[in-house]
């Protein structure tokens, strides 16, 4: 079985390989040199990798017929606030916004909430597509509550202020080895999901 995984970022397809180890090929969009990217203006997590999925699969099913494609879509959702920043997660204080920012405005939003109704999950959907075109997604959750200020230096994104529940809320997701964070990860708990459906 041959796997492409609708991606430029190395390290998540290094952890997605280790994962689906069914999988003897697994390849990354920089891998095989294609350089257009899909266009993720769903309003779900769903639909963007549904999108990202299906536009990877027709563009280089020719090329790659025998192959799977799988694409996910992530983000963080606070209770709170009705489940934003949600899919705008990477650009939730603007098109340009750096983690910091993100994480800025965030805590700005949050600041008169208390602590026992900050709680928050990172989502990752996934979608994989077969070689004859039939498709199927999986969902991954992470549970956990945000902090008052970011702790940690490790991970990315909104990894400083996410209290993971599985700490009791004492260490943010920046604050665990990438061993940890990988054990309890949504992309994890997603892949999983996508590995029993492919043993089934």
């Amino acid at each position: 079985m041959k796997l492409i995984v609708a991606t430029f970022n190395q390290g998540k397809v290094k952890e997605i390989k280790a994962m689906l180890e069914n999988f003897d090929e697994v390849l990354s969009l920089k891998d095989i040199g294609f350089e257009k990217e899909a266009i993720e203006d769903g309003k779900t997590f769903l639909e963007n990798a549904t999108k990202k999925a299906l536009f990877y699969y027709k563009e280089l099913k020719e090329k790659y017929p025998n192959f799977y494609f799988l694409a996910d879509d992530s983000g963080l959702e606070v209770e709170a606030l009705d489940g934003k920043p949600g899919v705008y997660s990477a650009r939730y204080a603007g098109e340009k916004a750096r983690d910091k920012d993100n994480i800025q405005k965030l805590l700005e939003e949050m600041k008169d909430i208390p602590f026992d109704k900050r709680d928050a999950n990172f989502n990752c959907t996934m979608v994989l597509v077969y070689p004859n075109g039939e498709k199927i997604h999986k969902e991954g959750k992470c549970y956990g509550k945000i902090a008052f200020s970011p702790r940690g230096e490790n991970g990315f994104g909104y990894d400083p202020i996410f209290l993971t529940s599985e700490s009791n809320y004492q260490k943010t997701m920046a604050e665990l080895s990438k061993e940890e964070k990988n054990l309890i990860s949504h992309r994890r708990k997603a892949l999983e999901e996508i590995k029993n459906e492919l043993k089934r």
